[in-house]
């Protein structure tokens, strides 16, 4: 039933691939084993696959490697559809529930200021999905993105600026702070107010 509403079962068992293998890649002998199907079919697919914009691809040692696009628009609902893992329950509407994951944000020690962006914020052009500003530990970060991670089922790209750099940045207009500020975000925490003056 899933075959006809997807169009191929070709199509269907590269889903089921991508979606349960984030951050992997395959080249194209090796999808074609994996899925138990003829290589002119897969070579088809993946060419919509890419067209549409549901993976990417990327070429090493001589072979061009497939992988999913985490940042894609509609990824969330359909690894909510393929993924054989299970998913937090609520609705999906693009990410988990901003609720869900704020309270991470907030709990870890020495953040002055976390802005969230990208896969975060609806609507959001920026590349970084998390902006954390503040003297942190490496180890409370990568426990926080892993949480956070967890609840959106895709990889986050992230960025740790001390309070010193992150505010001579924003007091110079800098091109990496003002993009983020440009496009949709949130601002989950600004102990300073330092985001308000600047408005």
């Amino acid at each position: 039933m899933i075959d006809a509403l997807f169009g191929s079962k070709t199509r269907v068992k590269l889903l089921h691939l991508f979606l349960n293998n984030p951050g992997k890649s395959f080249y194209v002998r090796e999808i074609t084993r994996l899925v138990d199907e003829q290589i002119n079919s897969v070579r088809r697919e993946l060419s919509n696959m890419l067209t549409v914009g549901i993976i990417t691809s990327d070429t090493s040692d001589n072979k061009l490697y497939y992988g999913v696009n985490q940042r894609y628009e509609h990824y969330p609902a359909l690894r909510a559809i393929f993924s054989d893992a299970p998913m937090a329950s609520g609705p999906v509407h693009g990410s988990a529930q901003v609720a869900d994951w704020q309270p991470v944000v907030k709990d870890i020690p020495g953040v002055r200021v976390a802005i969230a962006a990208g896969v975060l914020a609806q609507g959001s052009s920026s590349k970084v999905d998390l902006l954390l500003v503040g003297t942190i530990a490496s180890a409370r970060i990568k426990k926080a993105i892993t949480a956070i991670e967890t609840l959106e089922g895709r990889e986050l790209s992230y960025s740790v600026l001390s309070y010193d750099e992150f505010y001579y940045r924003l007091s110079v207009h800098d091109k990496f702070i003002t993009e983020i500020l440009n496009s949709n975000h949130l601002v989950i925490v600004d102990t300073d107010d330092v985001l308000k003056s600047q408005k």
